[in-house]
């Protein structure tokens, strides 16, 4: 498990300013897909991978695999037009979370790629506490507000600043690290 987050982490630093970024279709469920493919690759057999398995997360059972496709088609049309629809569509998706494992580490790379086609902006994950963004997701199904505003206090306009992707990466890592 160690030499999977390592080499995926290694593969996420490299995203930054590489070609392969340009290659992910952004919002869509095969570009979720994509990302996955490129971090996990070879890594896990199912990388890129949609499951075919009931998974849970300590008491929050995900999308039952029999109904995966269809809510997967349905998140795919979400409008992202503006920043609360993006998370909406987020939000969803994590409810979805369409793979066995490495969910949050592509998910949080395609947000900011919707964010950045879309508005302009990316999340800059140095800024957003591991605990309270586990607990706005944790919460999200319900209700997005805490979730919005969260990742709308870390908003920023230097989609370009290398340093504030390679801090997301490290921070995105991070949040999977057990306690």
């Amino acid at each position: 498990m160690e030499n999977v987050a390592k080499i995926s982490k290694e593969r996420a630093y490299k995203l930054f300013g590489s070609s392969h970024v340009n290659d992910f279709e952004v919002g869509t469920t095969k570009g979720l897909r994509q990302i996955h493919e490129y971090l996990f690759g070879g890594l896990y057999d199912f990388a890129g991978q949609i499951r075919d398995k009931n998974i849970a997360k300590d008491d929050f059972r995900f999308t039952n695999c029999l109904y995966l496709a269809d809510a997967l088609t349905k998140i795919e049309k979400m409008p992202e037009n503006t920043f609360d629809e993006i998370v909406a569509k987020y939000s969803e998706m994590n409810i979805a979370h369409p793979f066995m494992e490495g969910n949050g580490r592509s998910m949080r790379i395609w947000l900011d790629l919707i964010l950045k086609k879309q508005l302009g902006e990316c999340v800059d994950w140095s800024k957003i506490e591991k605990s309270d963004y586990f607990s706005s997701m944790r919460r999200s199904h319900i209700n997005d507000l805490e979730l919005r505003e969260l990742l709308k206090s870390a908003l920023t306009k230097n989609i370009n600043d290398r340093e504030v992707f390679m801090k997301g990466i490290e921070q995105s890592y991070y949040y999977e690290e057990a306690e």
